[in-house]
């Protein structure tokens, strides 16, 4: 039978017999722009850069418009219903053309074959410093597919960004030309990859020093095996993924030769049932070898542990993070990973349905994990909510990782059966008060995040280069929003981008742990995370009041470990392997 989500979230298990269904339970930035400007190639400050810095005021500001972006996502939806229309896309911020600045690229959809409509295409934005200016026709992403997810990285060390973009029926991965430009290698790489894939990272499982990839799945799905399901009995609504077979994720070893080899069966990864939407890379076990956790929908969630001889074996189970605290598997969607409260381990987060509440697994060491939502601020605020995008980052710059998630329903009539949850929903952000305690701080961060929406993806970075990381939001069948982060001007930041040599060129998992007043933080660059996005390479750091930075230590993937000591704050500084700090300037906030 097909049930609806509302009484999946509710626990509700579906009757076999009938097929009723669907739905599923200082100073500021102008000043910066100013002072930079002949580094950034800009003779003028934007109007999307705060004109009034220092202002009390909202920490987030939408400036899409004034930021020159337009695009607006195609799901093809006509009422038919199909499963693909309620998933959305995400969104890359990554430095495309090797300038310094991070660029943009929304993933889209595409009307169905058959239907009427425009040719439909990502949207690539190119950050000029002043504007972001769609760069799309002739860059070599225009090509037109129904996508979903996106991760950008050097995979083949040339010092340019190459780009994969995951889709329904095949996916594509784009060679970075440089100056923005990109060339179709899928063919030739061996990973189009076909089936319904959904989120995707790069990531050196093997540790030889070349970017591998990761491509979660979702379910068995075409429009001629697209079931029939409904809320009332009568029209069509949209079915759950419990209705559907599941399809395995895929592993492309890297060769290092411009193509890649299809090791999922080998490397322990085959799971026909998983119904993946979210991937996450980390160490959570702090053995030096990159582990992977997938987030799946009505199915367990997976925690592959990385066994160092090119395979995996999961321990979700044992480990405490692939179900409930009431043993029922949750709807996961989005996921990140961090070390939200100075443990030096990871902890998750795991964006989930309505009535499910996020997940907040405290990494207690030892492989185990315990779930605090159900006990926090983070557990009531996000009951009602279903959570698609989700990531820790430091908004605030007070050296505390906290939390954005952004929210919105698949069904769009599930107010018809549940009155407290509505289609459109707002974000939340949850700032981070110390001992692990976390805090509902949206209201009062502005009208930006006060607006309800059905969001998807998000991904954040510095966009207008003053330090703070401003956040980007794609919404299913409607307009993306940049929102500028106005917040404490006063705070300190140090902002680190590294570069591999014997590791990958972009450092991808890399641990970068930074000493201020004796107190330790620690991150990695990584790819991936989030939901269908993924967010900068280079790595902020929130120092709050601190002037200097006394220890920036860098263990890279091939086990070197390179040392920078006084760093003055407001810096942003790129750490070379084997050749410590190659660039440093000043970042005036």
């Amino acid at each position: 039978m097909c049930t609806d989500h509302s009484h999946r979230a509710m626990r509700v298990r579906p009757a076999r017999p009938t097929r009723v269904l669907a739905r599923r339970p200082g100073m500021g930035a102008a000043l910066v722009l100013l002072l930079l400007a002949p580094l950034l190639g800009s003779a003028w400050v934007p109007a999307w850069v705060s004109a009034a810095p220092g202002a009390a005021g909202p920490t987030f500001i939408d400036i899409t418009a004034q930021a020159g972006v337009r695009f607006t996502h195609v799901n093809g939806a006509f009422g038919k219903k199909y499963l693909p229309e309620t998933l959305g896309s995400g969104v890359v911020v990554f430095d495309a053309d090797g300038d310094g600045r991070q660029d943009l690229l929304f993933v889209n959809g595409t009307p169905w074959p058959g239907r009427p409509g425009a040719a439909s295409l990502p949207a690539f934005y190119r950050n000029t410093g002043g504007a972001f200016v769609d760069a799309t026709r002739g860059s070599g992403l225009d090509v037109e597919l129904y996508g979903m997810g996106a991760a950008a990285a050097d995979v083949d060390n040339d010092g340019r960004t190459d780009v994969y973009v995951t889709a329904l029926g095949g996916n594509r991965l784009f060679k970075g030309l440089g100056g923005g430009k990109f060339a179709d290698v899928t063919a030739k790489a061996g990973v189009a990859d076909g089936g319904f894939s959904t989120g995707a990272l790069f990531f050196d499982y093997d540790k030889d020093g070349r970017l591998d990839l990761f491509v979660a799945h979702y379910v068995e799905w075409t429009e001629k095996t697209d079931l029939h399901c409904t809320l009332d009995g009568k029209s069509k609504s949209y079915c759950t993924p419990e209705s559907y077979t599941g399809q395995s994720g895929t592993l492309f070893r890297n060769r290092g030769d411009g193509t890649f080899e299809n090791v999922t069966r080998q490397a322990g990864l085959s799971d026909p049932s998983a119904k993946a939407l979210g991937v996450a890379m980390l160490d959570y076990d702090a053995d030096g070898w990159m582990d992977l956790f997938v987030s799946n929908d009505t199915q367990p969630n997976r925690l592959y542990r990385n066994k160092h001889d090119g395979t995996f074996t999961d321990v979700a189970v044992s480990a405490g993070v692939a179900f409930s605290e009431a043993g029922v598997a949750r709807a996961g969607m989005g996921v990140d990973a961090a070390d939200y409260d100075g443990s030096g381990r990871p902890s998750l987060i795991i964006g989930n349905f309505s009535n499910e509440m996020m997940a907040v697994y405290h990494n207690e060491g030892k492989g185990l994990f315990i779930d605090d939502a159900p006990r926090s601020a983070i557990g009531r605020s996000t009951l009602l909510t279903l959570t698609f995008g989700c990531f820790f980052f430091d908004y605030d710059l007070d050296g505390r990782a906290d939390i954005f998630a952004v929210n919105g329903h698949v069904a769009d009539d599930i107010e018809k059966v549940q009155s407290r949850v509505t289609y459109k929903q707002r974000p939340h952000l949850f700032r981070n008060g110390g001992q692990g305690k976390f805090e509902e701080v949206a209201a009062a961060a502005g009208a930006a995040l006060s607006t309800p929406m059905v969001a998807r993806g998000t991904a954040y970075g510095d966009l207008d280069g003053d330090g703070d990381l401003d956040v980007v939001i794609t919404t299913n069948g409607g307009a993306a929003r940049v929102l500028r982060n106005d917040s404490d001007r006063a705070q300190g930041v140090l902002r680190v981008r590294t570069t591999g040599v014997e590791s990958n060129r972009d450092g991808i998992g890399a641990h970068v742990q930074i000493t201020v007043g004796g107190q330790r933080r620690w991150q990695i660059v990584k790819t991936g995370s989030s939901y269908l996005s993924q967010s900068e390479l280079p790595l902020t750091f929130g120092l709050g009041t601190a002037a200097v930075v006394d220890e920036v230590r860098v263990t890279w993937p091939s086990g070197r470990v390179d040392v920078a000591t006084k760093v003055p704050a407001n810096r942003q500084i790129t750490i070379r392997e084997g050749s410590g700090v190659v660039e440093s300037r000043s970042m005036t906030r």
